[in-house]
C-alpha cells in the first residue's frame, strides 16, 4: 500500500444567566415547598375528615351468633361487612361489645335468629368519604407533572421569567461575551501569515473606528474563514479580539438550532443587540455552515427553524450602521454549501483562506507549540517539519503531544528525537501492532516494500527515500517512507507517472519475485486508479481526449445541486476516460516490471536485509541497491517525509 506521503470582566454568576447574585433556582426552590406543603395539608385534612371508629374487640362470628342463640344480646348493629352486638348483663371486665367479620357470601339465617331473640336490631348506612379522599390521587398526579415541567424548563432556561428563567432561553451566554482565560494574540498565532495580514486591517478600525470614518472608509463587517479543519480559523478569531482587546462574542452555529421553533432566530436577535451596545465589539460564530446551508434544496425538504435562524442573520447583518464597529467573523470548512445570500457583498463580503501550512509555517507552529515543552534536540524539530507535509496546526500539536506522552511513559525528564519520530509514525500509520506473521507471509510482505523502494530509487525524479519498514502499524503492515524535496503547489505529468510506478512496484515485486499477487496491493490499486483518473478526467493529461473537464460531479446529492441532472459528457466518452486509464495503469506497471527485473540482484539483497532488520534507513537502503553500479540520489540521511506503506 502507497501513502506519499477583555474590558470588563463579569462574574461566573453573570456569564451563566444569573443577572445577581441570587441563586437562579431559587423560585423554583420556593415554589415547590409552597407546593409540599399544600399536598401536606391536603393530606392531613382528608385523613381528619374519615370517619375515626371506636376501638372494639373482633371476635370470631360463630362467636357472636352463639351468644344471639344464648339470649345475651340485646342490640346489633348491622353494617356492610360487620355486625356489632351489646350484652344484656355484661360480665365484669369484659366489654359489653363485640365486633364480627360478617360473611362476604351473606347469612339467612342472622336477621330471622335476631327477631327471634327479639334484639333490638338498627342498620348503619354505608361511610361517606370526604370529597378530598378521592381528589387526593389526581392532585397527586398534577402536582408531579408540574413539577416535572418546572424542573424541564429550569434545565433548559434557568427555572422562571425573571433573570435566570426562561428569558434565558433567548438570551443565555450568547448575549455576553466570552470570558477567556488567557489573552490571545497575533504572536500565538504562525504559518498563516497572508490570513493574519487581512485580519489585522481591522484590529486599527475596531480600536480607532473615527480615524476611518473620517475619510468615509468602511471596513466590512462580514468576515469569513474559510479553511481545512486544524488550520486555526477559532484562534485566528480569538486573535483579532484579543489584539483589539474589544468583547468577544463567541457561539457555535449548531448552537442556535433549538427544540422550540423561533428560539434560534431568537437567540441571534439578542447577540447581535449585545454587541452593538459593547461596540466596539467582535463576533464569532463557529460552523457557520450548520445554518448556512444553501435553502431550499436538498433531499427531504428544508428545516424551518435552521431557515428562520439563517434569514435572521441576514437581516442583522443588513442592519449594521456604518458607524457601528461591530465585525462579525464566521469559520467554515464547507464554503461550497453555503447560502449564496450569505457570500453577496455588504455580508460575509471578506473570504479569507487558511491553507495547510507549507514546511516553514509547520516549523514556526511547532516553535508556538513546543514552547513549553522539554526538547533534548531543538534542531529535531526541522527534521520534523520537513517530515508532516500536510498536517495542520492541530496536527503538529497532537504529534507533539504524543511524543510528550511517549516520553513520559518511559520515565524520560525530555523529548528526544526518537520520541518525536515515534510521535510522527503513531499520527501518520497508527500504533505498532503485535502479529503474528508467517514466514512465508513476511517474505512477501519485504518483497512487496522492497519493489516500492526500488522504484523510488531508480525512477528519476521521484522523492529521496528515508526509511523502508515491515513492522504493522494501524491498518498498515509495512511502509516505504520518502521526503519530498521541495514543496510542490503543482504537478508535472513526468512526476505523476513516476508516482504510478512507484505505487504498482510493490504489486509488480510480488508478481516478478514471488510467483503471484495478493491482496496486500489493495490500497495501492485504488490510489493509483484514482491518481489516474484525475490525469486523465481533470487535467488532461491524455493525448487522445485532450484538455476536457470529464471529472465525475463532487457535489453531495444531499446538497440538491446535481441530482436529477444529466451527465455533462456522454457514455461513450465516459467508456474512453475508462480506457485512458487503465492504459496509463498498465503502463506504469509495466515499467515498475522492469525496474525490478532489472535490478533483481539488488533486490534480493534488500529483501535479506529487510527479513533480517525489519526497518532501514536510508544509507542501509542505499547500501543494498547501489551493488549495481548506480549512482543514489541519497547522499545524506534525510528527516521523514512523504510515505509509501505497504499493506
Amino acid at each position: 500500500m502507497a501513502n506519499f506521503g477583555n474590558r470588563n470582566r463579569q462574574s461566573d454568576d453573570s456569564r451563566r444567566g444569573g443577572g445577581s447574585g441570587d441563586d437562579p433556582g431559587d423560585g423554583q426552590g420556593g415554589g415547590l415547598s409552597l407546593l409540599l406543603w399544600i399536598f401536606a395539608l391536603g393530606i392531613f385534612a382528608a385523613l381528619m375528615l374519615i370517619p375515626q371508629e371506636a376501638a372494639l374487640d373482633t371476635v370470631p362470628y360463630s362467636q357472636v351468633k352463639q351468644m344471639i342463640r344464648d339470649g345475651k344480646v340485646a342490640e346489633a348493629t348491622l353494617e356492610d361487612h360487620a355486625i356489632t352486638v351489646t350484652e344484656k348483663e355484661p360480665t365484669a371486665g369484659s366489654p359489653a361489645q363485640y365486633r364480627a367479620v360478617t360473611p362476604a357470601q351473606g347469612d339467612p339465617e342472622l336477621l330471622p335468629l335476631l327477631e327471634k331473640q327479639k334484639v333490638t336490631i338498627t342498620a348503619r348506612a354505608p361511610a361517606q368519604g370526604s370529597w378530598l379522599v378521592y381528589m387526593l390521587p389526581w392532585l397527586l398526579i398534577l402536582g408531579v407533572y408540574i413539577w416535572f415541567q418546572r424542573r424541564m424548563l429550569g434545565q433548559i432556561g434557568g427555572g422562571g421569567m425573571g433573570p435566570g428563567g426562561i428569558g434565558e432561553l433567548f438570551r443565555g451566554r450568547f448575549s455576553k461575551p466570552t470570558e477567556q482565560k488567557s489573552r490571545v494574540t497575533f504572536a500565538d498565532v504562525a504559518g498563516q501569515d497572508q490570513a493574519k495580514k487581512e485580519v489585522e486591517e481591522l484590529v486599527e478600525f475596531l480600536r480607532e473606528p473615527d480615524r476611518f470614518q473620517s475619510v468615509g472608509a468602511e471596513v466590512p463587517h462580514g468576515v469569513l474563514l474559510m479553511g481545512p479543519p486544524g488550520t486555526g480559523k477559532t484562534l485566528l478569531a480569538k486573535a483579532l479580539a484579543g489584539e483589539a482587546d474589544v468583547p468577544f462574542f463567541s457561539t457555535s452555529g449548531s448552537e442556535f438550532i433549538e427544540v422550540f421553533v423561533g428560539v434560534g432566530a431568537g437567540r441571534v436577535r439578542r447577540m447581535f443587540e449585545a454587541a452593538r451596545k459593547a461596540a466596539p465589539a467582535v463576533i464569532f460564530i463557529d460552523e457557520l455552515d450548520s445554518i448556512g446551508r444553501t435553502r431550499g434544496t436538498g433531499l427531504g425538504g428544508g428545516h424551518d427553524e435552521r431557515e428562520q435562524t439563517l434569514n435572521q442573520i441576514l437581516a442583522e447583518l443588513d442592519g449594521f450602521d456604518e458607524k457601528q464597529a461591530v465585525v462579525v467573523l464566521a469559520a467554515t470548512n464547507r464554503p461550497d454549501v453555503l447560502d449564496p445570500a450569505l457570500l453577496r457583498p455588504g455580508r460575509f463580503d471578506r473570504h479569507v483562506t487558511l491553507n495547510l501550512p507549507d514546511k516553514t509555517a509547520r516549523r514556526a507552529i511547532l516553535d508556538i507549540h513546543a514552547r513549553d515543552l522539554p526538547l533534548a534536540d531543538g534542531p529535531a524539530l526541522d527534521d520534523v517539519a520537513a517530515g508532516t507535509p500536510g498536517f495542520s496546526g492541530a496536527d503538529l500539536k497532537n504529534l507533539l503531544n504524543e511524543a510528550a506522552i511517549g516520553a513520559a511513559r518511559r520515565h524520560a525528564k525530555a523529548i528526544t528525537a526518537a520520541d518525536l519520530e515515534e510521535a510522527r509514525d503513531k499520527v501518520m500509520m497508527g500504533t505498532v501492532r503485535t502479529l503474528a506473521i508467517q514466514p512465508d507471509e513476511k517474505h512477501r510482505l519485504a518483497v512487496h516494500e522492497a519493489g516500492h523502494t526500488a522504484a523510488a530509487y531508480f525512477t528519476p525524479g521521484a522523492d529521496p527515500l528515508y526509511k523502508v519498514t515491515i513492522i504493522p502499524r494501524g491498518r498498515a503492515l509495512g511502509g516505504t517512507h520518502m521526503l519530498e524535496k521541495v514543496e510542490r503547489h503543482t504537478l508535472s505529468e513526468d512526476y505523476l507517472r513516476s508516482q504510478l510506478v512507484i505505487l504498482l512496484a510493490g504489486r509488480a515485486a510480488e508478481k516478478a519475485l514471488v510467483g503471484s499477487v495478493s491482496s496486500g496491493a489493495d490500497d495501492d490499486i485504488k490510489r493509483a486508479t484514482a491518481l489516474a483518473r484525475s490525469m486523465v478526467a481533470r487535467w488532461g493529461m491524455d493525448a487522445d481526449l485532450g484538455p476536457v473537464d470529464l471529472r465525475q460531479s463532487e457535489d453531495h446529492p444531499f446538497l440538491g445541486q446535481t441530482i436529477a441532472q444529466p451527465h455533462e459528457h456522454a457514455d461513450a466518452t465516459a467508456a474512453r476516460v475508462d480506457a485512458a486509464v487503465i492504459a496509463l495503469l498498465k503502463e506504469a506497471e509495466a515499467a515498475a516490471t522492469r525496474i525490478v527485473t532489472e535490478h533483481a540482484r539488488e533486490m534480493e539483497l534488500l529483501v535479506h536485509e529487510l527479513e533480517a532488520r525489519e526497518v532501514l534507513d536510508a544509507e542501509q537502503i542505499e547500501a543494498c541497491l547501489a551493488a549495481g553500479g548506480k549512482v543514489s540520489p541519497l547522499k545524506r540521511k534525510r528527516p521523514p517525509g512523504g510515505d509509501t506503506d505497504g499493506a
